[in-house]
């Protein structure tokens, strides 16, 4: 009130608050989250000092002090079993991106007109709609995500730039590893299928 009398102004203090790297949650509520483990390396690495208040065994060891034997045994295996479901789930989802396949196709429309579809890129954690504006982009061509009858949804750029795809995706979206990319050609596919057809 002093201030206020003497006509001085205080300023407001403007608060710094951390959120977590890797779940957005401030780094005191990541424990909630199913990536606790990710959290705390991420925590330790770029705050150390923060790291030690929270995770440090004293901290542990203060916050679990005023609970009962019993009620410490239970927190200790909720924290296991966390733990444990996490990396389960980190370990399924790394096997599903090992066995996704971005399959890049090129399909003759019309004699001699293109358009190269692209598949699969939503597997590793693209937005399809955001993937298909850089290919328009890059490629200064119509790009568009359309519905296919399988279910799934796929890019289809305007013309053949099936190679040059390859290449802007290995360079754009490092998380696609390089034998992950497979190519049909669909006009070799329709050849081959007329073949078999007028041969029988």
């Amino acid at each position: 009130m002093a201030d206020v009398e003497s006509g001085e102004v205080l300023e407001p203090q403007s608060r710094h608050v951390v959120y977590c790297g890797v779940c957005t949650m401030p780094p005191e509520y990541c424990e909630y989250g199913g990536t606790v483990k990710k959290c705390q390396e991420w925590l330790e690495k770029n705050h150390p000092d923060m790291y030690i208040r929270i995770w440090s065994p004293e901290a542990l060891a203060a916050a679990t002090a005023s609970l009962s034997i019993e009620a410490q045994k239970r927190a200790a295996k909720d924290a296991q079993k966390k733990a444990a479901k996490a990396e389960a789930a980190e370990k399924k989802e790394a096997d599903k991106i090992a066995h996704s396949i971005v399959t890049i196709k090129r399909i003759e429309r019309n004699k001699r007109k293109y358009v190269t579809s692209v598949s699969g890129l939503e597997a590793f954690g693209y937005e399809l709609k955001k993937v298909a504006k850089d290919f328009g982009k890059k490629f200064a061509t119509g790009s568009s995500v359309t519905k296919v009858p399988s279910g799934g949804e796929e890019i289809v750029v305007q013309g053949d730039v099936s190679d040059e795809i390859e290449e802007f995706i290995l360079e754009k979206y490092k998380d696609v590893p390089e034998d992950n990319i497979e190519f049909v050609d669909d006009k070799k596919a329709k050849k081959a299928a007329a073949a078999a057809a007028g041969g029988s």
